[in-house]
């Protein structure tokens, strides 16, 4: 009788422990994936950021240009004394909309396809900007066509 007492207090004492484990196990998986989702947010505002950054710096690039020309057409207004327009400010070819486009859709796509977000938002990025850039490409040869017969 006691060795059969014995035996059920173990068998009762391992399930709960097996069950306990089970918990903890689930427990630090969740906390796993939450910091996973977290680092996939994390990498995809730092490209948002990076974007954001080159836009930025070319902005300033294209303004510091307009303020160089206008300072040479003043300059040659002023010896010649004529007026001249400021040049109007450059627009975005399509290759460039493209590749930002499919850059940011290809992250995207990538991260949410992929298991490792980061790794799926690099790679869809590159995939994107780059299928972006011959789309764009095929679009700027049209519109040249269209001009040239026109």
């Amino acid at each position: 009788m006691k060795s059969l007492f014995s035996v059920g207090v173990a068998a009762i004492l391992l399930t709960s422990c097996n069950s306990e484990s089970k918990k903890q196990e689930a427990a630090l998986k969740a906390k796993q994936t939450t910091i996973d989702s977290m680092q996939a947010v994390i990498a995809k505002q730092a490209i948002i950021d990076s974007m954001n950054n080159v836009m930025a710096q070319k902005e300033q690039e294209l303004e510091k240009q307009n303020e160089e020309n206008s300072k040479q057409v003043v300059a040659n207004n002023n010896s010649r004394q004529a007026q001249a327009a400021a040049p109007a400010k450059k627009k975005w070819n399509h290759k460039a909309k493209g590749a930002v486009v499919g850059a940011g859709t290809g992250a995207v796509t990538g991260a949410i396809i992929n298991k490792n977000r980061a790794e799926g938002a690099l790679i869809g990025s590159v995939i994107g900007a780059g299928v972006g850039v011959g789309t764009g490409a095929i679009v700027d040869a049209q519109k040249k066509k269209k001009e040239k017969n026109n």
